[in-house]
């Protein structure tokens, strides 16, 4: 039972990292380094409660949530591909500015600095070891679903053969007529839209919208990414080992045997550990933060 509970939390968990690696693999499959993907879920966070609030349907705050993620990864496109700043930069940036604006319409709009008014969820009330409540939840079967789309769109389809293309070498995808800017700023707006819905389930599952409720998950997204190699499939599996390693963190934060402090850094420190073993080995796409060609 102990082991049962332990899945579901882990699986659970897991879901947001899904949908966040899950952009993170087309964005750089595409040449577009993937630091704005907590961006991208703190945002599309706040559009879906913002709208879910407004309308009272969750499925329109989804709709919400995910556009909003796709405007910011144009934004990120055009900063990269049209102004060809450095993506580094301009990824930090973005990200700051997400923090700064969901901050400022919190504010704005409900009058409060921590957290936006209860919306409506699709979660169910929880029963037996909360895998009924899990396979209730759309979000859920859509953060799985997400992966075998990315993964379908990437080595079946003519769109995912120009993104790895471009990804790889856009100079000789240009000399075969591939309109590469066009090529990346689609990829980068649905990488976003993907992206953002990892914040969407973080909201709709809390029913409201927390200051920094992300907390860095994009950027466990982004090395559950590289730790997999840019490969939706063990990208994957990448989510679910660090979600279990938060897990393992959760039920451990009422032991005593251990303090706190270094119970918290155990998804971090399986994050820097499994990156250490990879960086180095692994090769991305050979023109991923180039801003050249």
């Amino acid at each position: 039972m102990l082991l049962i509970a332990f899945l579901a939390q882990t699986f659970r968990i897991a879901i947001p990292y899904l949908f966040a690696s899950a952009g993170g693999v087309i964005s750089e499959r595409v040449g577009l380094i993937g630091l704005t993907l907590e961006g991208y879920m703190l945002g599309g966070a706040f559009c879906a409660v913002v709208v879910s609030e407004t309308t009272g349907s969750p499925w329109l705050g989804v709709l919400a949530g995910s556009a909003g993620g796709a405007l910011l990864a144009l934004l990120y496109a055009v900063g990269t591909v049209r102004f060809r700043a450095n993506q580094v930069i301009v990824g930090v940036a973005l990200n700051l500015l997400v923090v700064g604006l969901t901050r400022f319409f919190l504010r704005l709009l409900y009058d409060s600095s921590s957290n936006s008014p209860r919306v409506a969820g699709f979660t169910v009330e929880q029963s037996g070891t909360g895998f009924t409540a899990l396979a209730q939840n759309p979000l859920v079967w859509l953060g799985v679903l997400s992966v075998v789309l990315v993964a379908w769109l990437l080595y079946r389809t003519p769109f995912g053969l120009r993104v790895r293309a471009v990804g790889e070498h856009p100079q000789a995808a240009a000399s075969v007529g591939v309109p590469v800017n066009r090529v990346r700023y689609l990829a980068a707006a649905l990488s976003g839209a993907i992206a953002a819905l990892g914040g969407v389930y973080l909201a709709l599952d809390q029913h409201q919208f927390t200051d920094g409720m992300t907390a860095g998950r994009g950027f466990i997204a982004l090395a559950a990414t590289i730790f997999g190699r840019w490969d939706p499939k063990r990208v994957a599996l990448a989510c679910l080992l660090f979600a279990a390693a938060e897990t393992f963190q959760i039920q451990l934060q009422g032991s005593e045997v251990i303090p706190s402090q270094f119970v918290e850094m155990i998804p971090y420190v399986l994050t820097i550990v499994a990156l250490a073993g990879v960086v180095g080995k692994a090769t991305g796409p050979a023109a991923l933060g180039k801003t050249d060609g």
